[in-house]
């Protein structure tokens, strides 16, 4: 490696490191357990924690097959819709937001036949997870489209050629070669999933244990208790680097 390189990597890091460093100083240590454990922060904190994991559940289910078919088919139009699969990637969240509420509201495009059959999504907790599932399943499906492209299909080949069906040949071949990319795609989009805030606000608003997640409780917080907001974002940054170890580990035994 060109030893000039060390220069710009030194001020990427101090870039992205020293902004944690400086709520890390910023933090009231001595209220510090009393900051975190009031009863709005815990609810948010496990409400973050259970919508999360729940949309991630919901990027695997449905964005294991929309790899696949970007990955191992060829289609007209195919280009379009991997467009529109990674446009969340660059569309600002609250955007995201607004369409999923004109889409699913009360007055949207099919909120009106959910609220003629009794079914309310905008502004509850099934709106929350809609709104990370939304945001995070393009991070799934890009790791995951590219792991399938680098595996190849020679093995899945070589097991439909000694008479292995379609399905057993993707859960028993597929699946097993490209987990490592599953698994960082997964992790992706949980770490995007807990950090979502601008889609959620809008589709599903802010009620305290309801859909008032960990990014939204610290904005609330911000313009009320800053030493609160500090201590409650530097828990959210412990858990994203807990997640992100745990990945990294289980990543390397596969």
């Amino acid at each position: 490696m060109p030893r000039w390189l060390s220069l710009p990597a030194a001020l990427g890091a101090a870039f992205l490191v020293l902004p944690v460093i400086a709520i890390v100083a910023r933090v009231d240590w001595a209220d510090f357990g009393t900051l975190i454990t009031s009863e709005a922060s815990r609810q948010a904190l496990w409400l973050s924690l259970r919508t999360s994991t729940i949309s991630t559940l919901l990027c695997i289910l449905l964005g294991t097959p929309m790899a696949m078919v970007l990955a191992r088919t060829s289609f007209p139009g195919q280009g379009v819709l991997r467009s529109l699969v990674l446009l969340p990637l660059v569309l600002p969240p609250v955007v995201g937001g607004l369409a999923l509420l004109y889409t699913f509201g009360r007055r949207g495009l099919l909120g009106e036949e959910l609220e003629a059959l009794g079914i309310h999504v905008a502004f509850s907790t099934a709106a929350v997870v809609m709104a990370q599932t939304f945001v995070a399943m393009p991070f799934l499906v890009v790791s995951l489209e590219g792991a399938l492209r680098t595996a190849g299909q020679r093995y899945d080949v070589v097991a439909a050629s000694l008479g292995a069906g379609p399905t057993t040949v993707f859960r028993r071949v597929t699946l097993p070669l490209v987990l490592p990319g599953l698994v960082s795609g997964a992790v992706l989009a949980f770490a995007r999933s807990l950090g979502e805030f601008g889609a959620t606000i809008t589709f599903a608003g802010s009620l305290q244990g309801v859909t008032r997640t960990l990014p939204l409780e610290i904005y609330q917080q911000r313009e009320t208790d800053v030493d609160a907001a500090v201590a409650l974002s530097l828990v959210l940054v412990v858990v994203a680097v807990i997640v992100i170890g745990f990945a990294r580990q289980g990543r390397s035994v596969l």
